[in-house]
């Protein structure tokens, strides 16, 4: 094995000269590396191999635990210009895809030497410290027909970076393979925006009549004003159906779609936006306090059945939900969940791994310490609405940002609050870079002990 130092990563590279040999040469600013040579795995270049059939860089593993390392290549960049980065694989005898098969890009200067963001703007030590610019973790498209998975994002070079290093990894998989195809890095003109307006509403829906339409209807003049602040998306709170009725839940149930799905579907269709609002479903002979979300089209998009129930809501026969399902819309990916929800990590962070970019909260009430930790957490935006009074220092009706941060809020009843952000924007941290990207890899897997 032959060593070699690279001062970028300030780590012993082992480039295997058994298996590259001059057949299976790989392109000459192509190299391996692993941080020792006895949890190396096996590496190999096929020219003719790949998706495209014009080459694949190979990493493979025996038996034995822990192997790790991967293909480093090196690619001249122009600082202060975007550029979109892709790469395909395809894995066999691999398990927990997003956890061992990882692919980073870092910037560097022509000295091989880190550089750093050149706004001030992100999450820093000390105010107006420009952070370093960590690695990018280009994100999962989806697998084709063929097997292969795209890895892919668009990011912006630092002014100071000449030269970006791919890092293509296989780690900690026994008896494993992976192929890496198509390798792209190249310039684009601009980097990719969805911006988007997030509204909560914050009322009471007393008085009104006790009918779950008569509810409903009294969010009718909330949702004209959503529209004249041109919102996007609207989130209403906690089974609105219910609230102040003196019904029992089961008595408010109805199916989804239905009279109040129809009805709401007028008006999202009239203004021509998204609405989550918190119903009580009845399904046969079960009840399931839902979320549901529906389009400008006027029809249902999807629903979320509440799968954290309280005691009340078990006592009254209410049945828990057990999936955790994300809908696509115009401006991006939309999960939700329901009250209670919202006091354990698993929820937010499932919709998360599912692909939320924006998790609606209908909620009728909980600590808001935990509403920052699920948008903090998550780097998604969070859209509560509430119940709650501002002066019970309790749960708001607001939007949360990546930071965990409230965004706008609804601070009197009978209000609207409105956040505009971008789903494209990162939220870089000191020594994490972009977190959410790494969430998949990163995180520990969930591990059920049997007692």
């Amino acid at each position: 094995m032959k060593r070699i130092m690279i001062s970028a990563c300030f780590m012993i590279i082992y480039l295997s000269t058994k298996t590259l040999n001059a057949e299976t040469k790989p392109p000459a600013n192509w190299h391996t590396w692993s941080p020792r040579e006895e949890i190396a795995p096996d590496f190999s270049f096929n020219p003719k191999a790949g998706q495209d059939g014009k080459g694949a860089w190979i990493i493979k593993t025996d038996k034995r635990e822990g192997l790790y390392g991967g293909w480093i290549g090196e690619f001249p960049i122009q600082g202060g210009k975007n550029y979109r980065f892709s790469v395909l694989y395809r894995a066999k005898g691999v398990a927990n895809e997003d956890k061992t098969i990882v692919a980073r890009l870092l910037w560097r200067d022509a000295n091989d030497k880190t550089v750093k963001h050149d706004e001030p703007t992100f999450t820093t030590y000390r105010p107006g410290e420009l952070p370093q610019a960590e690695p990018e973790y280009p994100l999962c498209k989806g697998k084709n027909a063929d097997g292969w998975t795209e890895m892919s994002d668009t990011y912006l070079a630092p002014s100071k970076a000449s030269k970006a290093i791919v890092e293509l990894y296989l780690q900690w998989q026994t008896k494993a393979k992976v192929e890496w195809s198509n390798v792209i890095l190249a310039e684009v003109s601009s980097i990719p925006s969805r911006v988007v307006r997030l509204a909560t509403v914050h009322f009471l829906p007393k008085g009104g009549g006790k009918t779950p339409m008569d509810k409903a209807k009294l969010f009718e003049p909330l949702l004209e004003e959503s529209a004249k602040q041109k919102a996007d998306l609207v989130v209403l709170p906690e089974t609105l159906t219910f609230f102040g009725t003196g019904k029992k839940m089961v008595e408010c149930a109805e199916p989804v779609p239905g009279p109040v799905t129809d009805y709401f579907g007028t008006l999202a269709k009239k203004h021509n936006f998204y609405i989550v609002a918190g119903l009580i479903e009845r399904d046969k002979h079960l009840v399931y306090n839902v979320a549901v979300l529906i389009g400008p089209d006027g029809k249902v998009t999807g629903k979320y059945r509440k799968c954290s129930l309280p005691r009340s809501e078990v006592e009254s026969g209410v049945m828990p939900g057990h999936e955790y399902p994300v809908f696509n819309t115009r401006f991006g990916k939309v999960g939700m969940m329901i009250c209670y929800d919202g006091f354990f990590p698993e929820v937010a962070r499932q919709l998360t791994l599912n692909g939320a970019e924006v998790i609606a909260w209908p909620v009728w009430g909980c600590n808001p310490l935990l509403a920052q930790a699920r948008a903090c957490e998550n780097h998604v935006y969070l859209i509560s609405s509430t119940y709650t009074d501002v002066s019970a220092k309790w749960i708001q009706s607001a939007v949360f940002g990546h930071d965990g941060q409230i965004l706008a809020q609804g601070k009197e009843w009978g209000t609207v609050a409105i956040a505009e952000v971008d789903l494209d924007k990162r939220l870089h941290w000191q020594s994490l870079g972009d977190f959410k990207a790494q969430i998949p890899s990163h995180r520990p897997l969930w591990v059920i002990v049997d007692k």
